[in-house]
């Protein structure tokens, strides 16, 4: 019994570290400050906006047996280009370069100054080689020597912020025209729910490597995604909770890292400065080991190419493109990503009906819904559709069409 327990806790642990990136240190203060006195309401729809989606996507991959077998509800070839467009703007086109440019422009320059990004972004993705090129051993490496120093961390920042926090939290002050609409807006925007897709690839093969299967393989993947659940939830909260804190201090202009650095050097002085630049460097390693795996493995079966040979050609391309800087790399893949969620959120939830839509015609055509109302969106059109400000502009047409496919399946079958 203990053996299965342990395994539970790092996969868990893992999995925590591979959603918490350096954005979710920065991201739940600012929204603590936006929804003043409601900081917690503003925390509740947050959560669920992003770790309830993305654990919901977990889940649907439970089911299904596979991140294949969920998404080719839409079709063999259109799950294969939606894959690969999550992949790679998840990926080497995004997510992974931006980790390396984040730790560089979070976490060491501030510290010790100018350093050349070229000899940082190879150092970097030198050390997320070493770490993916054994792929049994990504799981490992992140959840028993790497997640217990970033939530050791961040558990000591949080304790401090509690024991002698930085202002009173305000009694009636909210600076957000919604708490439920901004907290559901910052959680649907973080994406997560497509970092799940990938993860769902990694994950699982872990527990099987741990030697699992069939359904005892389920409980334990099931297991950790509540240990990775219960976490992000202690650490979303305590961050929110300092940041609400910091209210009679500041307003919206202020920029979210520098909210962060105020917080750090409130609490621990300069010094704290350091233990700020060993979060946020954790937190981007254990992500950009965790997707640099994942996109390895999605695109060494798809290529026929081995799993080494991909991680080198991800952490190769990811080292390059990580010296366009930030800005840059939000701007290209960003808009692409505003495209491809929509749809596969669309699958996710709609994974959980199977029973009701045995042909999966209604599926097909809410994602197809989706993802033409996200792309006209994204280009500028329809911005008045119920929804649009939170983002969600795509769910009423998603919903009219997979109504309209539901009818077209059951005619086919009568």
């Amino acid at each position: 019994m203990r053996k299965p327990v342990f395994d539970i806790c790092v996969i868990g642990f893992a999995l925590f570290s591979m959603f918490f990136g350096a954005g979710n240190v920065i991201f739940p203060p600012y929204l603590g400050l936006g929804c003043g006195s409601s900081w917690f309401a503003g925390f509740a729809w947050y959560y669920l906006a992003d770790i309830g989606l993305a654990l919901l996507a977990m889940f649907a991959i439970l089911r299904c047996g596979s991140t294949d077998k969920l998404m080719e509800r839409i079709g063999a070839v259109p799950a294969k280009i939606l894959l690969t467009a999550i992949t790679l703007c998840i990926g080497p086109m995004l997510a992974i370069p931006r980790t390396a440019a984040t730790t560089h422009e979070m976490a060491l320059t501030p510290l010790v100054g100018n350093v050349s990004p070229v000899l940082f972004s190879v150092l970097f993705f030198a050390l997320i080689f070493a770490m993916c090129v054994k792929q049994s051993a990504v799981v490992d490496i992140v959840g028993k020597l790497l997640t217990p120093a970033l939530l050791l961390g961040l558990l000591v920042l949080i304790v401090l912020g509690l024991l002698d926090p930085m202002g009173p939290l305000p009694t009636d002050r909210v600076l957000v025209e919604s708490v439920a609409g901004t907290g559901i807006e910052a959680g649907y925007q973080t994406m997560d729910v497509l970092a799940a897709i990938l993860f769902g690839i990694i994950i699982p093969k872990s527990a099987e490597d741990k030697g699992y299967s069939g359904k005892k393989k389920v409980s334990v993947v099931a297991g950790a995604s509540l240990v990775a659940g219960g976490a992000l939830m202690a650490v979303y909260l305590g961050l929110t909770y300092l940041g609400a804190t910091t209210s009679d201090f500041f307003d919206l202009s202020v920029q979210r890292s520098a909210l962060m650095v105020a917080i750090v050097e409130d609490l621990m002085g300069k010094s704290g400065l350091w233990l700020f630049a060993l979060i946020v460097a954790l937190a981007c390693i254990t992500t950009a080991a965790a997707l640099v795996s994942s996109s390895a493995d999605f695109f060494s079966s798809l290529l026929k190419v081995s799993y080494q040979k991909m991680v080198l050609v991800m952490c190769v391309f990811s080292a390059v493109a990580a010296n366009f800087g930030l800005d840059t790399i939000v701007s290209i893949a960003a808009p692409i990503l505003n495209i491809v969620y929509p749809p596969t959120l669309v699958v996710v939830c709609m994974s959980f009906l199977e029973k009701w839509l045995p042909d999966h015609m209604a599926v097909r055509c809410a994602a197809a819904g989706a993802l033409v109302v996200s792309a006209a969106q994204t280009a500028g059109l329809w911005m008045a559709l119920p929804l649009s400000a939170q983002g969600f502009g795509w769910l009423v047409p998603a919903a009219v069409c997979g109504l309209v496919g539901f009818v077209i399946g059951r005619c086919k079958r009568a």
